[in-house]
This record gives structure tokens, sequence and C-alpha cells, in this order.
């Protein structure tokens, strides 16, 4: 039997009609059976239901934004589908469903577990109109729930994965199904074993394509993007980017961990452990190479620009002047482990520890009030954090000009710092 490949599209290569049509075109001469085809949400209907959670939360009306998202996937259907096409009884249903998630969810409700909930209605329904399409254009194809291939434990938003029971799910009931047709499935959401929604941590699809492909002893995974292939910076960010034409699983993975937003940080591991190539490629030039991450033992050593936008930095001082110590240290990460918020970056003083972390709008506030007793805590928002690998100074002095510098780090092979825009009088 064939070996399993993995394809997986990102929301900007299926946020509108055409997009849909040009990932047919991708796909009509690369898809066979014992393909897995992972999607994401369309467009930026990932944050549209963000923004109706939080109005929910709020007691704001979200009534116009419900209507939005509802409007935005009826009208790319009108363009791809005729008028009788069962695709849009199944939209409306799956938007009743969420209507009544909405309707019905208190303020007291978890919001992990809520947010859950919710957001995973972007993929259902982006997943169900990929699966319509390509079977009305004769490529037919089987959607499939992710909530039942990869089982999760119940750390919603951030939910770990139990490895050998979705391997047996995906032996079990995808399997079969591969041999026979290609399926479609949802990126970034998951089930846990009492059957509730998790979500893998946000830009998750990725590493849905890589749980997948590693529960299968895939071939290799596709990840179609925007760009052609993994780039030494944003394109959007960064001026003169250069691309890799291959890249090894250890710098791939370093690259992940500081931020670089082409690759989901948790994807590298499990297709390293198995051996599985990954190729990340452009949806706009799809015969172009892009670029191809596996087993390379050569390290490309050029200068690597990493930017996370919306950081916040804190700073715990001691209130009674005794050195920084490993307790110190333990409470703090003791609190940032129980809200599941990741340390983009570190620094210890004398009597006091800084950190730097994404912008999370209830966590922060819980955080403080935590630490607020043992610890004098000052913090800024709307920061920057950019990380420089195989840089140096004078390349760092371009990075931060018009900035102030907040905090600066430096190792052998990376400088970070957080910076503001100097806003002119």
């Amino acid at each position: 039997m064939a070996k399993t490949i993995v394809h997986k599209f990102g929301g900007a290569s299926v946020k509108d009609s055409n997009a849909v049509k040009n990932l047919l075109e991708i796909l009509r001469n690369r898809l066979r059976n014992n393909s897995i085809i992972v999607v994401s949400a369309m467009g930026k209907m990932t944050n549209l239901l963000e923004s109706i959670l939080l109005q929910k939360i709020d007691g704001n009306d979200y009534s116009s934004n419900s209507a939005k998202f509802t409007s935005f996937h009826l009208a790319i259907c009108e363009e791809l589908f005729p008028g009788s096409h069962p695709i849009f009884s199944q939209i409306e249903n799956e938007i009743r469903r969420l209507k009544n998630i909405l309707d019905t969810a208190s303020n007291s409700e978890d919001y992990d577990a809520l947010y859950d909930r919710v957001v995973c209605f972007g993929e259902l329904l982006s997943s169900r109109i990929v699966m319509e399409y390509l079977c009305q254009e004769g490529m037919t194809s089987i959607w499939y729930d992710a909530r039942q291939l990869i089982q999760t434990n119940s750390d919603f938003r951030f939910a770990k994965v139990n490895w050998e029971n979705t391997r047996k799910n995906c032996e079990k009931l995808l399997q079969p199904i591969l041999s026979q047709y290609p399926v479609v499935t949802q990126g970034f959401i998951a089930g846990d074993s009492n059957g509730k929604t998790t979500t893998l941590g946000r830009e998750g699809s990725d590493f849905s394509a890589a749980i997948l492909a590693t529960s299968l002893e895939a071939a290799s995974v596709t990840i179609w993007k925007d760009v052609p292939g993994v780039l030494n910076g944003d394109p959007k960010l960064f001026q003169n980017t250069s691309k890799f034409d291959e890249l090894g699983y250890k710098q791939a993975a370093e690259m992940t961990f500081y931020g670089a937003s082409v690759i989901h940080p948790k994807t590298i591991k499990p297709l390293a452990q198995k051996r599985i190539p990954l190729f990340v490629k452009s949806f706009l030039r799809p015969d172009e190479e892009g670029t191809k991450i596996h087993d390379y033992a050569r390290e490309d050593r050029i200068p690597t620009f990493i930017l996370k936008n919306n950081q916040v930095l804190i700073s715990f001082h001691v209130k009674d002047f005794t050195f920084i110590e490993e307790s110190h240290l333990r409470l703090i990460y003791t609190e940032l482990d129980s809200l599941k918020l990741k340390v983009n970056m570190l620094q210890t003083a004398a009597i006091s520890i800084s950190i730097v972390i994404d912008s999370e709008r209830f966590k922060l506030k819980k955080l403080l009030e935590a630490l607020n007793r043992d610890f004098s805590i000052l913090y800024n928002e709307n920061l920057e954090l950019l990380t420089i690998l195989n840089g140096n100074r004078e390349l760092l002095s371009e990075q931060i000009l018009g900035y102030d510098v907040l905090l600066e780090q430096e190792t052998r092979h990376s400088i970070q710092v957080v910076r503001s825009k100097i806003i002119a009088c």
C-alpha cells in the first residue's frame, strides 16, 4: 500500500472562491488515494470568531459580526456551487449550532473551553466547502471530523496530544478510507476523551498535519503558503529576504521556537522523529521547488529576522531587596504554567526578573493578581520582540532605528530586543 501524503492549506490559500479554485488546480495532478488534505479556517475567520466570543463575554451585541461570518461563507458558496447544492443547508446547520452555543453560554463558563467550542466552526465550514467543491469538480474525496482522529487531554486552547490513542484512531478510522479515497479534514481542532472540542494552539493547523502524518508514517507533508518557501525574514516586514532551499530539522525548529510564523513551532519535532520530510511551497507558484525540511546536515548560517508583535514586558521586583533565587523563578513559572502562558524571553538581574509573553487579555490580569503579593510588578504592553539569528550588531542597529529598546539579550547565535516605536510629538 502506498504511503500517505499530507497537504495542508492555510487560511490565505482558501480565503475566497478564487483561492478554493486555485487549491483545486494544485491538487488536480497531485491528489490520489492515500492523500490527506488539512484545511484551516478561511481568511481571517478565526479572528472574527474570537471577536464574536469577546463581544459575547463582555455582554455586547455580536449579531453584526455573526452575520458577517455567515454571509462570508455563503457568498463563497454562491460563487462555487449551484443554488440547489446541499452545501448551503450544511452551512446553515453549522451556523445554527454556533448560534446555539453562543446563546446558551454563561459568563461563568470556562473561557478556554468556550473558546474551543466556538472557534472550531471556522475549520468545520472551510473543510466542508473544500470537500464539496473537490467532489463537484470530479475529485471525489471524503470529509472527516479531526476531533474523532486527534485525541488530546482537556487542556483547552493548548491541548496536548495523546499520541498512542491518536495513532490507533488514524489506523482504525482513517487508513481504510485512504486506501480508496482522499480525505479532507480540519487543522487546529481536536477532541478530548469526553468528546469535547479542543484546539492545539493558535495557527495549529501545521501541527495537525504533522500529527496525522506521524500517526500514519506518511511519505511527506506539504504546507502551502503565500511565500515561495521558508525565508530568512517575513517579506512584508524585512527587505531583501532570501529563501532556504533546504533546512535541517534542528535549524527549522530553532526558527519556529523564536516565532518564525511560516511553520507552527510544534510541527517539526514529530516529523523529525519519524524522518518525514516537510515541504513549504507557494500556492501562487505551485510548480516551484519551495523549501525542503529534512534530515539535512549542513546549516545555512545566514542572518534570519523574526518579529513577534503584541508582546508584553513584565518585570517582577522582589520587595525586600533579597537577591533573585531559584525559588523566585519557580514561583513565577508555576503561575505561568497554570495560565498556559509561554515565555518568549527571560532576563534576570540582582533583584528582578523580566519576562516577555504574548498579550492575553484575561490571563495578564490573573498573572499580576497571583504574584502581586510577592513582587512589585511593572509591565509594558503593545511591544515588539525582534530576534536576529546569526546576526551582528550592525544588523541590529539598522533594525532599532526609530525605536526605544526596553530590553536586550545576546547569545552566541542570537540577538533579541524588546522594542517600542518612537512616536513623534
